[in-house]
Parts: C-alpha cells; sequence; structure tokens
C-alpha cells in the first residue's frame, strides 16, 4: 500500500482518515443532507465511526488510501475523500493481468494507475473552492509522486451535476457503463466512466489551477503542516515504462 501522507493546500488539508476524526465526520454529515442523493455520507457518530472502520478495512487489504478534508480556515473536518481501485503494472508479465498486485515489496510500491472517488463534502464547504483543491492535491500527488498514467472517475450518470464537475477537471469521458450496478437509492444506475491520462496532466493543472485562482479566495487559517510523509517516490522499476460535490 502506498505510504499515507498528508497533503496540503491554501484551502484544505487531506489526512490520512483515522478514528479520531469520526466526530468530526458526523458533525459535517449532520448539515443540509439534499446534495447527498447519490453519496453514501455517514449521519450520525456511530454510523460515522463504522464508515471510518470500513474505510481503514479497505486501506488495510490494500484497496484504498482514504483522507479527511480538513478545512484550513478553521481545522474543522469538512468531508472525505479516497484514493482506490489500485491497480499495479510492473514486474513480469502475467495473462491474465492481476490488476491490484504490487511487484516486490509492498510496502514500498506505488500504483500505476488509480481512482479518485468516495468523496462528500459539509453543506458549508461546497461551492468554496475546497473540491477543486482536494482534487488538485490528490491528482498532483498521483502524477507528480507516483507517476500513474492514468487517474479515474465515475458517477451515477443520472447525476449531472457530478459529470460536469468531473468534465470541469479536464477529464475525459470514456462512456456509459449501462445498467452497471445498484445506485444508493437501490435503482439499477449507468455509470459514466472518465480518466485523465498522464500527457494530459500538465493541461488539466493548468485548467484546474486557473478555476481556483478564478474562485472565491482562501480564507486566512492556521499555518500549513509538514507532510507526514515525503511527498517524494523512489525511482520506478519500469522506466521504459459518492458522488462528487460543486466545487
Amino acid at each position: 500500500m502506498p505510504e499515507p501522507v498528508v497533503l496540503t493546500g491554501r484551502r484544505t488539508r487531506l489526512e490520512p482518515l483515522a478514528p479520531h476524526h469520526a466526530e468530526g465526520l458526523a458533525q459535517a454529515g449532520t448539515e443540509d443532507r439534499a446534495s447527498y442523493a447519490f453519496t453514501p455520507v455517514p449521519h450520525g457518530l456511530e454510523a460515522a465511526r463504522a464508515y471510518v472502520e470500513r474505510a481503514l478495512a479497505d486501506q488495510a487489504a490494500g484497496r484504498a488510501l482514504p483522507f479527511a478534508v480538513i478545512r484550513a480556515a478553521d481545522g474543522r473536518v469538512v468531508g472525505s475523500t479516497r484514493f482506490l481501485e489500485l491497480d499495479y503494472w510492473q514486474g513480469p508479465l502475467v495473462w491474465p493481468p492481476a490488476p491490484g498486485v504490487p511487484y516486490g515489496d509492498p510496502r514500498t510500491a506505488v500504483p500505476d494507475a488509480a481512482e479518485i472517488g468516495n468523496t462528500w463534502l459539509a453543506a458549508s464547504a461546497q461551492g468554496t473552492g475546497i473540491n477543486t483543491e482536494t482534487k488538485l492535491l490528490l491528482l498532483r500527488h498521483a502524477f507528480e509522486t507516483w507517476r500513474v498514467r492514468r487517474v479515474s472517475f465515475r458517477a451515477d450518470a443520472r447525476n449531472l451535476r457530478s459529470c460536469a464537475a468531473i468534465e470541469r477537471l479536464g477529464a475525459r469521458c470514456e462512456g456509459i457503463r449501462r445498467a452497471h450496478s445498484r445506485g444508493l437509492d437501490g435503482a439499477v444506475r449507468d455509470t459514466a466512466f472518465y480518466s485523465v491520462l498522464d500527457e494530459e496532466w500538465p493541461t488539466a493543472r493548468s485548467v484546474i489551477e486557473l478555476r481556483l485562482a478564478a474562485g472565491p479566495p482562501a480564507a486566512a487559517g492556521p499555518a500549513p503542516l509538514a507532510a507526514a510523509a515525503p511527498d517524494v517516490a523512489g525511482p520506478r522499476s519500469d522506466d521504459a515504462a459518492g458522488r462528487l460535490v460543486r466545487a
């Protein structure tokens, strides 16, 4: 599993999700819940504790790297996000491929592809630029530290606002998978899939940074914390080689 790390911006700080975040998640989830029709968001302290427990179990199994979203202005927990669907393409070629299996020491492995998802924010944090900066921090870490080849996103195809938000990040729609899974409301849903490739990242980064510069200014807050782990990955062994909320 990639090393957990703190990612810090002007508006937000992403901390590795931990049990002590449960109370803050519970408080964030009790604000206006009208935007959570397609996103599983814990309601109440016990639900928040269970949410964290499940996320950490996925992390222990190598399936996800979850974060708490902290608002820089006041240090409050305002939501959660994560990397998931981590995939590794290094080492000897195996056919058929076995996704999600790192080659060599898993403690030092970095993925070749990842998905960003399970993102939700408290109503008071939506429309403040926190979501956009959260995506910038995650994408920058994936492309510039892990040096992944692809970052993907997905959304319930009925969720037009989320689809538009993903496209504003510079992600390209790969298509709609029909009758893909059950939605949060129990209905069988179509899922829209999106991706950003490594060669597309410089352009996407410029677009996201321009959006942040044109958006609401970051509120003054406490000084950023240092990263919990170095934001640098060692050389690769193959060098040849919710719903999203409003920004």
